[in-house]
């Protein structure tokens, strides 16, 4: 698929300017920046990073998204002067009103972004995203970057083990947006589970916006709307090779229903009249794009009788219809049951078409009921996930977060009391180490200013969480994970559409080991720092020790 269009391009930065101003974050910002303006700090140089602590959903690995919307957001990045007016209202009475004419001239002209590359599989403790620039600009970014990657790097990911769970061939519909945290939620869902593996959304204004492939059905309110074959209208359709003569459709079904009925078996008087009026009334509207949902009244005694009538009338008149929804019931048996209908339509009245009709299953899809769909017989062709898909039920965020760690060339390190929520200190380069199969095996954290890994060589580092232990390794291949991505106030790195960023994810996705990408279960996967690093942490530690006792040395 093309990228965007220059005019849809401009409509997602304007999306962006309307959903991500600079006053959409957390009033403490600007009474942080506040306090670095009035101490004459704000423009120090510093570094934050952004990671996030501990893979979602008890899986091995994590996708990285939501940079394409940050960069738009830096770049468009300045407060109006309603924005500053707004802020004299609710900070405190006695801020200094030079402060506004401040934050009134502030941009990002002098905040530089290094990044991990959208779309590629990431892991807890890794430095995502490194910020740097003037101290008091890159404190007010922390809430945005923050609400721009969480989301989208969570419903990715969550999209990523669906894609994983369903397998390669099967194809999978996100319909979420109704069931969707608000109408941001439902967008941002629809595009990042695309990028996570998805092949079609529901939503119009997602195919709008991200040149995402948009799909979709019927509903059972359109069935039931139906009473009887009087309401079809018009009641004739032309045949596909030119004759000008329309032909009643209505006349022709019957007679397939009849032949349908006697072939199977079936009871005409179970037949829903108003289900078959529905069906109708759509293949003359769609004759091409033929794909009700039959579970309104019973699949086996009136839907797909109902269907496959409809159907081989569409294709006596050249057309191809296009395959039916399941939505309620045991999915896998009946797409089986009507799976073997169409065979038998198919073999009984030479009708090839029915050969290639689709499956299509809704109902209430999980992770889990879509991973046992491969361990049942079933003839589902494509699966259409909401509700858990897009709130992400098993795990609501990934809980990134976003940490200083250097000012004035100073490294800075936050030591807690829960080892946990300790950041590492200094600005800091990542590599990924490849194996002798090509296969990820370790993130390297190092100090930015050390030499990176040589290929073939042994280099001592000690992974993360494991009691300061050191190991040894040797990498067959090594790549340097992040890049410069916004520099100066403007964006250095070319921004790819949603199809580009997919085929990203599917290929760093491919490189992983399977037992990282097992849904239960997985491997752990290894980041360590470098011994300078390791170092520094252990240096900094030692000296913050011996400072809390100044107090009582004086």
């Amino acid at each position: 698929m093309a990228a965007p269009s220059s005019n849809t391009c401009g409509a997602m930065e304007r999306s962006i300017r309307e959903r991500v101003p600079p006053l959409l974050t957390d009033l403490y910002q600007f009474t942080m920046a506040y306090a670095y303006w009035r101490t004459g700090r704000h423009q120090e140089p510093a570094v934050f990073e952004l990671f996030f602590r501990d893979n979602p959903f008890g899986g091995g690995f994590s996708l990285f998204a939501g940079l394409h919307d940050c960069l738009l957001f830096l770049r468009s990045f300045r407060l109006t002067d309603e924005d500053v007016e707004f802020l004299r209202s609710v900070l405190p009475p006695d801020t200094d009103p030079a402060f506004f004419q401040f934050l009134r001239g502030l941009d990002c002209s002098g905040v530089t972004l290094r990044s991990v590359p959208e779309g590629t599989v990431v892991f807890a403790r890794v430095p995502l995203m490194e910020v740097s620039g003037p101290l008091a600009v890159v404190q007010l970014l922390e809430t945005s970057l923050l609400c721009l990657v969480n989301y989208a790097s969570l419903v990715c990911s969550n999209a990523a083990r669906f894609r994983l769970a369903a397998g390669p061939k099967r194809r999978l519909l996100e319909m979420g947006l109704r069931r969707a945290q608000g109408p941001d939620g439902g967008l941002t869902a629809s595009r990042y589970t695309y990028i996570g593996g998805f092949d079609f959304s529901s939503n119009v204004q997602a195919g709008f916006l991200f040149g995402i492939p948009v799909a979709g059905t019927m509903a059972h309110s359109y069935v039931t709307s139906f009473t009887s074959l009087e309401e079809v209208w018009p009641q004739t359709l032309v045949a596909v090779n030119g004759e000008k003569d329309p032909v009643n459709i209505i006349s022709l079904t019957k007679g397939w229903l009849s032949r349908v009925c006697e072939l199977l078996g079936a009871e005409p008087g179970k037949i829903s009249e108003g289900e078959l009026a529905s069906f109708l009334s759509y293949a003359i509207a769609y004759p091409q794009n033929f794909l009700p949902v039959i579970d309104s009244y019973s699949v086996a005694c009136s839907g797909l009788l109902n269907f496959c009538a409809v159907a081989l009338a569409l294709c006596e008149l050249g057309y191809r219809p296009v395959g039916v929804r399941l939505d309620s019931g045991d999915l896998c048996w009946q797409s089986v049951d009507v799976h073997r209908v169409f065979r038998l339509c198919s073999e009984h009245f030479s009708i090839s078409a029915f050969d290639s009709l689709i499956i299509v299953g809704t109902n209430n899809i999980t992770e889990q009921s879509m991973a046992e769909l491969n361990k049942k017989e079933n003839a589902i062709d494509v699966v259409g996930v909401g509700t858990h898909l897009v709130t992400c039920t098993q795990q609501p965020s990934l809980g990134c977060v976003y940490k200083l760690v250097e000012v004035r060339g100073k490294p800075k390190m936050k030591i807690s009391e829960d080892p946990e929520k300790s950041t590492v200190p200094g600005r800091k380069a990542v590599y990924r180490l490849v194996d002798a199969e090509g296969h990820p095996f370790l993130d390297l954290v190092c100090l930015a200013a050390e030499p990176p890994p040589e290929v073939g060589g042994s280099l001592n580092c000690y992974p993360l969480r494991c009691d300061d232990s050191c190991i040894s390794i040797i990498p067959a291949q090594v790549a340097c994970l992040r890049q410069d991505v916004f520099t100066k106030g403007q964006v250095t790195h070319p921004l790819c559409s949603a199809a580009e960023t997919r085929a990203k994810v599917q290929g760093s996705l491919q490189t992983l080991h399977p037992r990282h990408k097992r849904l239960q279960e997985p491997d752990s996967y290894t980041v360590a720092l470098s011994e300078k690093l390791h170092n520094l942490v252990t240096e900094i530690r030692k000296g913050s020790s011996n400072s809390r006792n100044f107090l009582l040395a004086n």
